[in-house]
């Protein structure tokens, strides 16, 4: 059951990642304080996907759903 579900994650993180193909984020990375005045900075930072990333993860789900169904 645990490798059926294991594999549905895999295929949805594999489409997601061909359909999308880049992510970004938000991330706090510098910060000062001087008495009451407090500055802060953010930074966008970008991740690409990789096109044989997704069609791995697609290929390993499928390859875990055909074993899981053997008896």
């Amino acid at each position: 059951m645990t490798t059926k579900i294991f594999a549905l994650i895999l295929i949805a993180a594999g489409i997601l990642g061909l359909a999308y193909g880049t992510f970004s984020y938000t991330k706090e990375s510098h910060e000062a304080k001087i008495g009451s005045l407090e500055i802060t900075v953010k930074e966008k930072e970008r991740v690409n996907i990789p096109v044989w990333a997704g069609a791995g993860a697609i290929a390993a789900g499928a390859i875990l759903l055909l074993v899981a169904r053997r008896p």
